[in-house]
Parts: C-alpha cells; structure tokens; sequence
C-alpha cells in the first residue's frame, strides 16, 4: 500500500552552540503512519523532534542547516508563521502537562488562543477532541474541575486531547508514556493505533517493546547520527546492521 509524505527531512544539521548535536539527517514520514525514533540516551531523538516544529528556535545559540518540508513548504524558510506551523504540528511532552484550569479549559486552550470565539464550535470541538482522546467518559461530568484532579494517565490523555483539538496533521510525541504505569501505558498505545488513521505521528521512545507494538517505522539513532530506518517488523527482526540488533537485543544502550 503506498502512503502519501507529510513530512520530510534533507540534509538536517544541528547545533547547540559549537557542539553539532545531529548530522546529515534525511528522512520521510507518511501520511496514517506512525513512526517511531529509538536510541540511547542522548542521541538526538528528541532534538529531531523539535526541530520538526521549530520548539528548538526557542534554545539560544541553536541552529540549524538543511530542510525540513512538511508537505512542499521549507518550514525554516523565513517567510514561515511559526505559530501556524505549531497548529499543524502539534506536540506531547514526556510528562502530562496540564495547565492549572479546568478540563474543558485545557482543550479550548489553542482554539482560543488562536482566536476561535465561537462558544457552541468550541465546545463541539472540545468534545470532539476528548472523544478522540478516549478520555470523554471518565470526564464529561467532570468538564469544569480541575485537570490537575485527574490521574498520570489521563492528564497525558487530556494533553493528547488539547493537542488535537487545533486539528493538527502531524502529532509529535516525546516519550508519551514513560512516566506511566503499564495501564495507562496500554491506554495510551492503543489511542495512538487509533489516532494514526486521521494523523502523521512521530514517536520517541526508550521502550523498545512500545516501538514495536505502535509503530509502522522505525529509525534507529546514534550520536546524533541515523543508523538505519525500515519497516518495524524488518527493524526488530531482519536489521542490516549488527549496531541496531546490538541496540535492540540490548547488548548496549
């Protein structure tokens, strides 16, 4: 079955300062797909993931060289509304971040704060969004309490939620789920098999177990270097290089 590229990476270098964090990147990501970035610690996985909606521009004395288009537009060229760029990649960081208002508040955060002022749209999308999240029965009744009431798991949930409710096309994700028990876990795997048929999502992950339950494709980092890409299943059963079987059999790491 051929997927249609949403996101492409040519040439990417990176650099915090003097030090060069990623070299010569180049990689694809299809639409309806998840694609899952494994490695040790420290290897660039994270830092890729920013790059992919500019968080890193945030980081003094960072920079970067190469392209990065997400459908046929450089998202680095200048002329680039970089608030926009974050509606259509949205992102979930490693621990649930809810803000300190109500659940309902958490999701109409970004339709709000992009001007949406349509009281009956936004509590549609609200809905809708929580829906998606699998997280609108345990909280329907529960909309205008506090988000920092409910558990790890359904914060990360709520935060998932407040992701999409901008429509994003893109979902990145930094280790969604590893400041959760194994339920939440589960929850979370199974709302990302459920989220790829309407979205493009890039994982980071430590587990090598969760990259090869959720993910289509896998691409192996080290030292700020790509290893090797492929199809999950040839990834964690046939890899080309003794390097990515010595990672995945946990000879290193």
């Amino acid at each position: 079955m051929e997927y249609d590229l949403k996101m492409s990476i040519q040439g990417l270098d990176f650099f915090y300062g003097d030090f060069k964090a990623l070299h010569q990147l180049s990689l694809d990501f299809c639409e309806n797909r998840v694609t899952a970035l494994i490695g040790p610690s420290g290897c660039g996985k994270s830092t890729l993931l920013r790059c992919l909606n500019r968080m890193n521009d945030l980081i003094p004395y960072s920079r970067v060289k190469g392209k990065i288009f997400l459908d046929d537009e450089d998202i680095y060229d200048p002329s680039v509304d970089v608030v926009t760029l974050r509606r259509r990649v949205g992102m979930v960081f490693q621990k649930p971040n809810p803000f300190p208002k109500t659940i309902f508040d958490n999701v109409a955060y970004g339709l709000r704060v992009n001007g949406f002022k349509d009281r009956s749209m936004i509590q549609e999308r609200v809905e809708s969004s929580l829906h998606q999240a699998a997280l609108w029965d345990e909280v329907k009744d529960r909309l205008y309490e506090s988000a920092l009431d409910l558990s790890g798991g359904q914060q990360q949930r709520l935060c998932i939620a407040r992701a999409m409710a901008v429509e994003p096309e893109v979902l990145l994700m930094d280790e969604p789920a590893s400041a959760l028990d194994p339920i939440a876990t589960q929850k979370i795997e199974e709302l990302i098999n459920e989220l790829k048929k309407n979205y493009t999502i890039i994982i980071v992950t430590h587990n090598m177990q969760q990259a090869a339950r959720v993910s289509d494709v896998t691409a192996f980092f080290y030292l700020g270097k790509m290893v090797e890409v492929g199809d999950t299943e040839r990834i964690f059963t046939r890899p080309a290089l003794k390097q990515t079987s010595d990672y995945i059999t946990g000879r290193f790491g």
